[in-house]
């Protein structure tokens, strides 16, 4: 029979709340028995004990993780203000983790949080559902395969919706930069342009921004990487300039067509095969790709980010009976996050930055 873990959650209600269902995932876990859910709101906290179906409900996360002596926990919270605390607190009672994106607001929290993780040997995975999805190695394989010939460029774009720019780069660019370190590998410098009406940012464009992140700005963001497999890899979000239906992902573009990949447990993945990039001029077609291969039906149930975050949490159980970082583990989390914060070093800096950053704290607080 399966070792069965004791399992609490971390909410907090108006203040990032569960996630994306870091807290019912656990419900669809056979090695799960949730055994306690914290939450400062006394309402949120009522609902979350009765949807999770668990008795011991605490206002003090503390308090829970000292009483009830889990073995793992979700991190739900989406405001990451709260995250650096959450984490160590965890690690300090010996539980491992499942935690919400973005990591945190600073490289210095996330230091922290990797020497807390590495210190009590716990394992703490981040919500990059992508990373999980059976479609990345169908990807792999056709990259591998010579399906797009020569890989020459990745290039990733924000939602670009009323949060376009620099809380598009934080909130959402976290999953393109986790997709771009899959297929291109750790990034070594980073040069930007960040501005804000047309004009680069200063320090009276500086403002608290949402969910806890933190200081920001930019209404507009284009970022350029160095990779260590030698691509050059691009990001970029303007304000109010989204696509219907969206651009939010990343393609990956070779001397023989172009891979198109979206968000998601099973995103949305199509197959360009046109070496001139352009359908226009060639009459070629997009082809979908599924979890099976290219132009093949999808076998699998189309579960939104609930598949994703089941097979994270499935690994994170798997990589504490093997000892072993997740698939999706906090220095994967640390990676994507540098490269959010190398686009404001560079701009602060006025030039390319290299990896490691040397400045481990927001950019934006020293203009």
């Amino acid at each position: 029979m399966k070792k069965q873990y004791r399992v609490a959650v971390i909410g907090r209600t108006k203040r990032g709340n569960y996630g994306h269902g870091l807290d019912k995932v656990w419900l669809d876990v056979d090695q799960a028995e949730l055994v306690a859910v914290a939450d400062e709101d006394p309402t949120g906290l009522k609902e979350a004990s009765q949807r999770l179906g668990v008795k011991a409900a605490y206002s003090d996360y503390r308090e829970m993780l000292e009483k009830e002596r889990p073995q793992i926990v979700s991190v739900a919270p989406r405001w990451l203000d709260c995250h650096h605390d959450m984490v160590l607190a965890c690690a300090e009672y010996g539980a491992s983790i499942f935690l919400e994106k973005p990591m945190c607001r600073t490289l210095a929290e996330a230091d922290a949080m990797i020497d807390a993780c590495t210190r009590s040997h716990v394992q703490l995975a981040i919500a990059h559902q992508t990373r999980y999805s059976p479609k990345i190695q169908v990807a792999k394989d056709l990259i591998s395969a010579g399906r797009l010939g020569k890989v020459v460029e990745l290039r990733g774009r924000g939602k670009e919706d009323r949060r376009g720019g620099g809380e598009d780069l934080w909130v959402l660019g976290t999953h393109i930069f986790d997709l771009i370190r899959i297929f291109g590998g750790e990034a070594s410098w980073c040069q930007s342009l960040v501005t804000d009406g047309g004009r680069p940012v200063k320090r009276s464009d500086v403002y608290q921004g949402k969910e806890g992140i933190g200081a920001l700005a930019a209404d507009r963001v284009e970022a350029m990487y160095g990779l260590e497999g030698g691509l050059t890899a691009y990001f970029s979000s303007h304000r109010h300039c989204a696509g219907k239906p969206t651009r939010f992902g990343l393609d990956i573009l070779g001397s023989e067509g172009i891979l198109q990949i979206h968000t998601g447990y099973l995103p949305d993945m199509k197959l360009l095969r046109d070496s001139s990039w352009s359908p226009g001029q060639t009459g070629s077609k997009w082809v979908d790709v599924s979890s099976a291969g290219e132009a093949k039906p999808e076998p699998k149930e189309d579960l939104k980010s609930h598949g994703g975050n089941i097979l994270i949490a499935k690994d994170l159980i798997q990589s504490i009976e093997e000892d072993r970082e997740p698939l999706g583990g906090i220095w994967h989390a640390r990676g994507a996050m540098e490269m959010i914060v190398a686009v404001f070093e560079s701009h602060r800096q006025g030039g390319p930055v290299k990896f490691p950053l040397e400045n481990r704290q927001n950019p934006l607080t020293m203009l």
